[in-house]
């Protein structure tokens, strides 16, 4: 269908407002979505603006994060969307994709705080679970009641922990024993529902528990001192004798490759999260430009900020085609580990990028969270880190162009 579209000011779109739009989506890719899903992805972020946005300097300088905000989250009727045992028409891929953009837009620690939640947990209680434990979860979960976080890192295993999982369960009965340390959890500290994987000595298998909070033997500290994602709280997580009961076992997680597929769906939204960055450094500094004067006029008006401008602009427009297109594919039933890791490992390399224009384009103030690109610039290096480095996504690329593996084992 041809599309009409008005990209003066940044962005356009099929008869609607410009203001509707992101300042960044300079192909109006939004217009892809429904009416219906955009009025979705519009409630959203109004929420996020009146909301999160307001206060996200303030939670990230604190290192708190804001627990009344949970509620309101809740309310949008988004959190379990993609699981048919929740209630709510289920969403695209595209759909889900843009929300997540949109967070990480607003502020990315809530948007990493959402994922962990709806994505990593939610996910593998979703694809791991039998009947029984995604009735008795995914409800509450989805309504917000009950969150939950996911516990795979480890202090002493992160790329490698595929084969490297350290942390034991024992069986004894009908009760598991977990046995071990985790790391970077992040919604630890007040998680309701820990989702633990943790190797069975007796087979060597990875599996996987929920773990519910209150559980004698499971202790979560809140990893202090961050410069990134300072209003999620990442725990270190320490099991000891941590009884779990056989009801809790994950019934469908029979090793690593039922976590992998967990990772797989989380890695396309990390890629999303990193577009969202994008557009907010792009928007911040654009918005700058035009305010701030040198030499008796708007920085906007010198080439060399519009060159900035352009390339902050074009890295974001390319990666949001990525997306889209990769969204599209998982629409289709197209979900291969290379499709999801090349987005990842590339849009969050150009968000380092864009996120550094923009803090040059503010010079001196973009050091200050005043301007806000600084929480940007700290957020978007936990970003390109999480959910595979760009080193081992780009390995999980190169083994599937080549048909030959290059990791080291």
């Amino acid at each position: 269908m041809a599309r009409v579209l008005s990209v003066a000011g940044g962005g356009g779109g099929r008869g609607r407002a410009m203001s509707e739009l992101l300042t960044g989506d300079f192909y109006a890719f939004e217009n892809l979505l429904s009416e219906e899903e955009r009025a979705i992805l519009l409630r959203v972020r109004e929420f996020l603006k009146e909301k999160v946005v307001p206060i996200a300097n303030d939670c990230w300088a604190r290192a708190e994060f804001p627990l009344d905000l949970v509620k309101g989250y809740a309310e949008l009727g988004i959190a379990g969307l993609a699981y048919p045992e929740c209630p709510g028409p289920k969403p695209s891929g595209l759909l889900s994709g843009f929300l997540a953009l949109e967070m990480a837009h607003a502020d990315p620690s809530m948007a990493t705080f959402f994922g962990v939640h709806t994505g990593l947990a939610m996910g593998s209680i979703a694809a791991c679970g039998s009947a029984e434990q995604r009735q008795r979860w995914l409800p509450e979960m989805s309504r917000m009641e009950r969150i939950g976080a996911f516990a795979l890192t480890e202090p002493t295993g992160g790329s490698d922990v595929a084969g490297g999982l350290r942390t034991t369960a024992r069986r004894e009965g009908d009760t598991w024993l977990l046995d071990g340390s985790k790391r970077w959890i992040g919604n630890g500290t007040f998680a309701d529902l820990v989702v633990v994987w943790a190797r069975d000595t007796e087979d060597g298998k990875v599996k996987g528990f929920v773990v519910e909070k209150g559980t004698p033997g499971f202790t979560a500290t809140k990893i202090e001192n961050k410069m990134a994602l300072r209003t999620v709280q990442n725990a270190d997580i320490a099991l000891s004798g941590c009884r779990v009961p056989e009801a809790n076992r994950l019934q469908d997680a029979r090793s690593f490759r039922d976590t992998a597929r967990i990772l797989r769906r989380t890695r396309s939204g990390v890629a999303w999260q990193a577009v969202g960055v994008m557009l907010a450094a792009y928007e911040i500094a654009l918005r700058y430009s035009k305010e701030r004067e040198q030499f008796g006029r708007p920085i906007a008006k010198f080439q060399l900020v519009q060159d900035l401008l352009v390339r902050m602009l074009g890295n974001a427009t390319a990666c949001l085609g990525m997306v889209v297109r990769l969204a599209q594919l998982q629409d289709e039933g197209v979900f291969h580990d290379e499709h999801s890791a090349l987005a990842k490992a590339y849009c969050t390399t150009q968000m380092r990028q864009v996120v550094g224009w923009a803090r040059e384009l503010l010079a001196g103030n973009g050091i200050i969270l005043d301007y806000d690109i600084a929480r940007f610039v700290a957020d978007a290096e936990a970003i390109y880190s999480y959910e595979g480095t760009r080193e081992i996504n780009t390995l999980i690329v190169g083994r599937a162009v080549t048909g030959m593996g290059a990791f080291v084992t």
